[in-house]
């Protein structure tokens, strides 16, 4: 067995710190049909779930071979994992949360049900809750995706909250002492009150009448809680 075959082998066999595959960036013609086999997957991991799935759809979605796709990721458990992975810190880039600007805000209430409503909008997005509910589902096979779902959901979301709220409870403004389950509690009564539904009854309407009285509601529950006089 010569070098590159054992060079080719320890990359398929890379993962990074979530038990994610490492997918070594091809160039050119090489990328593009990787792009083609990451597209075709993931819409047959949506629609299907992993144990469904059907490799040969997947090869007629891309339309590269099979030998192709195994050659790029070395297995179905590994094209997922690479596939989703690779997809779920995309599904928060459009958050970008002004969470700084939450602890100079001249109306806190304001600015936290402007906040959590924006969030609730892009989470709520069928494309996200689509990519929810299949974690959800493979949790006790892939429970490394969870854990990347927790992280990049906190990185992006909670953590930058979290040091709002510290400033805010360094300044009186709030009594959070423990601002991290702060952070918990407001998006439970918020964002997760639309989530829980959608997640699992996809197709259940969310007015943005109800979204707005159910952020608010939530926002004035939390304030009733944290608030100083």
């Amino acid at each position: 067995m010569g070098a590159d075959t054992n060079d080719t082998q320890d990359a398929l066999g890379a993962t990074d710190e979530y038990g994610i595959p490492i997918i070594p960036d091809p160039a050119d013609a090489a990328s593009r049909k990787r792009q083609a086999i990451i597209d075709a997957a993931l819409a047959e991991f949506l629609a299907e779930g992993y144990s469904a799935a059907s490799m040969d759809a997947i090869t007629r979605g891309s339309g590269v071979s099979k030998a192709t796709i195994y050659k790029h990721f070395g297995s179905k458990e590994r094209l997922f994992l690479a596939v989703i992975g690779g997809v779920l810190p995309k599904t928060y880039a459009d958050l970008e949360p002004s969470n700084s600007t939450i602890a100079d805000a001249p109306d806190l209430r304001a600015a936290l049900v402007r906040l959590t409503t924006d969030w609730a909008r892009i989470l709520l997005r069928p494309d996200i809750m689509s990519l929810r509910r299949l974690v959800i589902g493979e949790i006790d096979r892939f429970p490394q995706l969870g854990q990347l779902w927790y992280r990049v959901s906190y990185d992006m979301n909670n953590g930058p909250l979290v040091e709002a709220f510290t400033e805010l409870h360094a300044r009186g403004t709030l009594n959070a002492p423990d601002p991290k389950l702060a952070v918990q509690q407001l998006v439970a009564v918020t964002v997760g009150v639309p989530q829980l539904v959608r997640t699992f009854s996809p197709d259940a309407v969310i007015e943005d009448a109800e979204l707005t009285r159910v952020i608010s509601s939530g926002v004035d529950l939390f304030l009733a809680r944290y608030a100083r006089a």
